[in-house]
């Protein structure tokens, strides 16, 4: 399997699946683990592109886990859920070829059903709703702010609920966040998302990178109740990210994210259509974008991160 093959399909025969996501397949390994494996497929919007991203899943899994190595040396008390990128010993050669450092083992927790979103500066959806209202996620802000100023006082907490596959996330109040998850695990989310969130913005800015906003997912070690960073953690596929060189408020930013995809599907009138065929330049240009932060943040590219 050459490494620019683009692989958007997995199906491993010796696992059982358990849930396939828009870019990750999810595999059963034993009663306390699971396996996470990271497709090239790319989403916007909350659809699914018909094409893939080149060493997309590979970028993703080995950021996620230099990302969960750099967090828990930096937030005191965070605990995550990765084992090992070993694949597991039940996985035919063949497959194991197929999913190596795309693919991840990690610990089987209980989910909360909530996106753990973090905003530290007014761009997207915040910045529309801020220029509508006033507010971000209902939370009056100062007025006179730019699009993609830092929001004043620092990063805030906006949760979603996490909507199944096809269906829009929805933005929820605190006061919901903690009925649906009860007050004391919300505000454990809460504290970590924050806690990581600037742990993550120092770590990146002095790699010449803004980390504007990003979505977290926890899960309940039910053993010992404590709250667990899961999913993958600050990728280009969960988190704005924009180069500290060439930011400027008041307009939108170049950046290392979906950005540029999202940018020409709403420019040819295909937001949130089904069956997009993406042009080559374009997923090679997002490609190109995923690559560079994977470098800047881990100090290797791909290819050197692959021999290690």
């Amino acid at each position: 399997m050459g490494s620019s093959q683009v692989l958007t399909e997995v199906s491993l025969t010796s696992l059982r699946k358990l849930a396939e996501g828009k870019v990750r397949d999810l595999y059963s390994v034993d009663d306390n683990t699971l396996l996470f494996v990271t497709t090239d497929r790319i989403s916007a919007y909350d659809v699914v592109m018909k094409n893939g991203v080149p060493r997309k899943g590979s970028l993703l899994t080995l950021q996620s886990v230099h990302w969960f190595k750099v967090l828990s040396e930096r937030v005191p008390g965070l605990k995550t859920h990765f084992l090992t990128t070993d694949v597991p010993s039940q996985v035919s050669p063949e497959e194991a070829q197929l999913i190596r450092n795309r693919s991840m083992q990690v610990r089987k927790l209980k989910v909360f059903p909530l996106e753990a979103i973090v905003r530290g500066y007014i761009t997207g959806s915040a910045w529309k709703e801020y220029k509508a209202h006033g507010t971000v996620h209902g939370t009056p802000l100062p007025p006179g702010l730019r699009e993609c100023d830092a929001i004043p006082g620092g990063p805030i907490y906006t949760p979603s609920t996490k909507a199944p596959l096809g269906q829009h996330d929805e933005n929820i109040s605190r006061e919901r966040a903690a009925q649906i998850v009860g007050d004391r695990y919300a505000a454990r989310i809460e504290e970590l998302a924050l806690k990581v969130f600037r742990a993550g913005q120092e770590y990146a800015a002095e790699c010449g990178i803004i980390i504007a906003d990003t979505k977290f997912e926890f899960g309940l070690d039910e053993a010992t109740d404590e709250v667990v960073l899961v999913d993958e953690v600050l990728t280009s596929d969960s988190s704005r990210m924009w180069p500290k060189d060439k930011y400027e408020p008041g307009r939108d930013q170049e950046s290392f994210d979906k950005q540029f995809l999202r940018n020409w599907l709403t420019d040819n009138g295909l937001k949130g259509k089904e069956g997009v065929e993406v042009p080559e330049a374009v997923l090679k240009a997002t490609g190109e974008r995923y690559a560079e932060v994977f470098r800047r943040l881990t100090g290797n590219t791909l290819e050197e991160a692959l021999r290690e």
